[in-house]
C-alpha cells in the first residue's frame, strides 16, 4: 500500500471575507462554493472597451449585500468570454478577468466572471478552481479567517 505525503492546508469557513485589491475592494463576503468551476462577482454596468489593442470592461461593484454603498468603479483586462451554466440552469455568456484575491494572509491570482448577482445571497463566489489545494473548506463554519479585517 503506498503511503501519502500527508499535506496540511489552512481551513477556512463556507463563508468568508476576502479582498480584491488589484480592483480596489477591500472587503466582500463571498461564499465559497466548490460546486461552481470559476469563481463569480457582482458586477453592472458593464462596458467593453479596448486599450493599447487589448480587450478591457470597465464595471461597478456594490461589494455590501442589500446596500447601494459604497460604490466601486473597476476597469480590467478581458481574458476570456465564456458561456456559463448559473445555479438555476440558465447559460450567459460572461467576461472573464483575472485578478489578485486575499483570503487567511494569502493572496494568488484568479479568474472571475462578472455577473449580475444582484438578487442573490452573495455580491461573490470563489470556486473550486480558485481554493484548490490552497485550502480546506468546512462547510460547518462561517468566517473562520475572521469577520472584522482581511489582510492580504
Amino acid at each position: 500500500m503506498k503511503r501519502h505525503k500527508e499535506v496540511r492546508l489552512p481551513v477556512i469557513g463556507w463563508r468568508e471575507w476576502v479582498s480584491l485589491g488589484e480592483l480596489g475592494i477591500e472587503r466582500i463576503k463571498t461564499k465559497i462554493d466548490t460546486g461552481a468551476r470559476t469563481s463569480s462577482l457582482h458586477a453592472f454596468n458593464i462596458r467593453q472597451f479596448t486599450d493599447h489593442g487589448a480587450p478591457h470592461v470597465a464595471f461597478v461593484v456594490h461589494p455590501r449585500q442589500r446596500y447601494r454603498l459604497p460604490v466601486v468603479e473597476c476597469i480590467a483586462e478581458v481574458l476570456d468570454e465564456r458561456e456559463v451554466m448559473s445555479s438555476s440552469g440558465h447559460k450567459d455568456v460572461r467576461y472573464v478577468i483575472s485578478t489578485d484575491v486575499s483570503l487567511a494572509g494569502f493572496t494568488w491570482p484568479i479568474e472571475i466572471t462578472l455577473a449580475d448577482r444582484d438578487q442573490l445571497g452573495f455580491r461573490m463566489l470563489l470556486g473550486r478552481q480558485a481554493v484548490r489545494d490552497r485550502f480546506l473548506v468546512d462547510p460547518g463554519r462561517s468566517f473562520v479567517t475572521g469577520r472584522k479585517h482581511v489582510v492580504g
